[in-house]
């Protein structure tokens, strides 16, 4: 029974990115005859693409608060690579990813398609990126970053790059701070994260494997632009995701500037 839940979800899977690669090339067509989609029609089609395949993934998701209208910074915890596809079927969205993510097979070229930006960890490239998503959001468009700059398992929240606020503050709009939690059986799931040496097609195998998981995304109240700074809407940030996800577990990390 299991192996036959593994072929079936892994077809659905494959059915959904095979969709994805029909629909990048065909808008690639699309230019080279000069009919270019426009960034928001990319971000609907991204988002209608997502939706399907979350649809395909062992997860019962649960979305508790309001999705705002007005564009947005949305932050969040990083856990996994499901995160992607389980926050980008809530509405239009661009995301800011690391590099490394450009090289997976098919689904780097899916995502540098569907207008995802990328980042060098390390690399000095903060400016030039924080100004694209700026204009990305001065053009009326919803982004999404993992300040933590990288994923947990679940259990912690490391402390948020502020230096990817800078846009917020050029663009003069509000973040949206999101919480979102993979649970099993009441407890922290220990089977989603997508961690340290872990690799895309194992992962994925274990995953689809597995019997149905819990998601709880927990969309918290805007931050507007009344703090004085990068550093203190990270930190404000960083304080309403780690309350939803743990309460007052323990004191939060400050953000790094």
């Amino acid at each position: 029974m299991a192996r036959l839940r593994l072929y079936g979800r892994l077809l659905r899977v494959a059915a959904v990115v095979l969709l994805g690669l029909l629909l990048a090339a065909g808008l690639g067509l699309g230019a080279y005859c000069g009919v270019r989609a426009s960034p928001l029609r990319k971000q609907r089609l991204t988002r209608w693409l997502l939706a399907r395949l979350a649809d395909a993934l062992p997860f019962r998701v649960r979305v508790i608060g309001e999705r705002p209208s007005q564009p947005m910074l949305w932050v969040a915890n990083h856990v996994s690579w499901c995160d992607i596809p389980l926050l980008g079927m809530l509405l239009p969205i661009s995301f800011l990813a690391k590099y490394e993510v450009r090289a997976w097979p098919a689904l780097g070229w899916l995502a540098q398609q569907a207008g995802t930006l990328f980042i060098r960890r390390g690399a000095g490239d903060a400016p030039q990126i924080n100004r694209e998503l700026a204009m990305h959001l001065e053009q009326g468009r919803h982004l999404l970053i993992f300040p933590e700059g990288t994923s947990t398992d679940g259990t912690r929240l490391r402390r948020f790059h502020a230096r990817l606020f800078a846009c917020v503050i050029e663009a003069g709009c509000a973040v949206q701070p999101v919480a979102i939690r993979y649970l099993r059986n009441g407890e922290i799931d220990p089977v989603a994260p997508f961690v340290g040496d872990d690799e895309l097609p194992s992962h994925l195998r274990k995953l689809l494997a597995s019997e149905v998981a819990q998601v709880e995304i927990r969309l918290l109240p805007p931050i507007h632009l009344t703090a004085p700074g990068r550093n203190a809407l990270a930190e404000q940030a960083h304080r309403a995701i780690e309350g939803a996800l743990f309460a007052d577990r323990h004191e939060p990390e400050k953000a790094a500037a």
